[in-house]
């Protein structure tokens, strides 16, 4: 499928020339490639591999980030930008930083197709990795074209002023079965996944930011009737005053958090907490107050979403911010006493990159300050270039939001690759599956067995509950199981078990998905409808 010969080219400038290198490399199973320079700027890093594409190959690209779309097409597959959403749309709601529409130009043909990390060429049962060692040093980003027979790989530096020894290119390739080639390069990458599935609770898809005290211990008390010891009750947005300002809403929450946080810990859950650490929205007082604060590249300041009054970025650069938030870290853990976070809209911290400085350098440059502030805490990340989580976050989103409905309103289909779905969390979560336990313990979102506030049916809630049991990674209902009855409770329980015991014996691929399962020493299998 792979033509083995690697050709790259490299054009920079250097002592105020102009200057292109090219090459040649066989790929083999890794590819190392590095270069220095002596205060050059970089104008691009790209290779090309010739492919011999079948009608047969499957492609899936790694989308930009935790909510990106991201699938596996055939040699016509395509993707949508934002081309044909009307402009109030994409202002109103400030879409081109929720995704990569902001850098990467969207060409909406059959056949032309783009990603970040890794990659597969599926055959059969076949399958080619190929993947990057190495981001540290700027995306590596994958760009098909079936029609010509292309893949190129490029490296997102352009324009980097750099001195010093630059990677070009750490990349892997394996061919083989998914365990084999998954496992092999999590291995190659020294990879070791130190945390364990969790089972548990998330407030957010019942109540949203509609919590408080009385909800959260009213749902405390219901989840005794599922949960276990060692499971994680988690509280999601909704408790602060504001994004940004990371104060309890007394309003709500009267008694503080450490009240709550010890009757979870008396009822021997863990405890997690939702955070979105790098922004804050219009109408926090850090955004009124500390606008110096905000991130600001070339005289640019991001505004990253519409969520709440609307979200900007934060400088992670900026000392009294970096003080402000070890302060905030210090609080959560040391003092109310949770023992993970759920740390939400972490692409913020690189909406663009800096002159002397990628948007994977920044990522990770935040990442790996979170992870200084949590020690030996759990993170789970979310709304985060997966490579950037690799190695930082025990857990982390693999999917866009569940949705209370199959595939969100009409109206939102117009929008974006990130927006919330619950059909497209279950594809992408499925077609993300080989990272758990590789990577980090993978979260695709929630399951819902409830009957009341939902508009999904009784199928599809199983389907969606079943497949988060066969995935082993974090398994998270976000209902109140104070309303469950025998019904629901029993369906808990026979979900939990496949969660536990459950083993995947092979999969059957074609117009539909079908995932054969043993349980109990029997045959049994999950459709997947996507």
């Amino acid at each position: 499928m792979i033509n083995k010969d690697f050709r790259w080219k490299v054009e920079y400038i250097e002592n105020g020339k102009e200057r292109i290198e090219e090459g040649r490399e066989t790929l083999s199973h890794t590819l190392h490639l590095s270069k220095s320079f002596n205060n050059a700027v970089i104008k691009s890093v790209e290779g090309y591999l010739d492919l011999d594409i079948s009608k047969d190959d499957m492609f899936f690209l790694n989308g930009y980030q935790t909510w990106t779309y991201s699938k596996e097409q055939d040699y016509r597959g395509k993707e949508r930008g934002l081309k044909g959403t009307p402009k109030v749309i994409v202002d109103h709601y400030s879409i081109p930083l929720y995704g990569d529409y902001s850098f990467v130009e969207y060409s909406g043909k059959n056949g032309e197709m783009h990603g970040y990390t890794y990659m597969t060429i599926r055959n059969g049962d076949n399958v080619t990795l190929l993947s990057s060692l190495d981001e540290c040093y700027g995306w590596t980003m994958f760009f098909l074209d079936t029609n010509k027979g292309i893949l190129k790989i490029k490296k997102d530096v352009e324009n980097l002023e750099y001195s010093g020894e630059f990677h070009l290119f750490d990349l892997y390739i394996k061919e083989g079965n998914e365990e084999e080639v998954f496992a092999s390069w999590f291995s190659e990458m020294n990879m070791e996944i130190k945390a364990k599935p969790l089972a548990g609770y998330s407030s957010w898809y019942n109540r949203y930011q509609d919590i408080s005290e009385g909800s959260i211990k009213d749902d405390l008390k219901g989840c005794q009737r599922i949960l276990e010891k060692g499971d994680l009750f988690q509280i999601d947005d909704g408790w602060e005053i504001a994004v940004g300002d990371w104060q309890i809403d007394e309003n709500k929450f009267p008694n503080g958090l450490k009240t709550l946080v010890d009757e979870i810990h008396k009822k021997g859950y863990i405890a997690g907490l939702w955070l979105a650490p790098f922004v804050c929205e219009e109408k926090s007082r850090i955004f009124k107050e500390h606008k110096d604060w905000l991130l600001d590249i070339d005289g640019e300041k991001f505004k990253c979403g519409s969520n709440w009054s609307g979200f900007w970025a934060l400088d992670i650069d900026n000392k009294e911010f970096q003080e402000y938030l070890s302060d905030v870290f210090d609080t959560v853990y040391n003092k109310w006493g949770f023992d993970l976070v759920k740390l939400d809209f972490l692409y913020a911290a690189a909406p663009k990159a800096k002159k002397n400085e990628t948007r994977s350098q920044r990522m990770i440059m935040g990442m790996d300050y979170l992870r200084s502030l949590s020690k030996n805490k759990l993170i789970l990340g979310c709304g985060v270039p997966l490579g950037a989580a690799f190695g930082r976050t025990e857990y982390c989103r693999v999917s866009c939001d569940v949705t209370l409905d199959w595939d969100d309103k009409v109206w939102m289909k117009l929008i974006h690759s990130e927006r919330p779905s619950t059909k497209r969390a279950l594809e992408t979560s499925y077609y993300r599956r080989m990272l758990n336990k590789g990577a980090f313990i993978t979260d695709p979102d929630v399951f819902f067995l409830r009957r009341d506030n939902i508009h999904l049916s009784k199928e599809r809630k199983m389907m969606l509950a079943t497949f988060d049991a066969l995935n082993k990674g974090l398994f998270l209902t976000s209902d109140n199981p104070s309303l469950y009855g025998d019904e629901e409770i029993e369906e808990y329980k026979k979900l939990r078990h496949i969660w536990k015991d459950g083993k995947i014996l092979r999969v059957e691929r074609g117009e539909k998905t079908i995932i054969h399962y043993s349980i109990d020493n029997k045959e049994e299998t999950l459709t997947l409808h996507f």
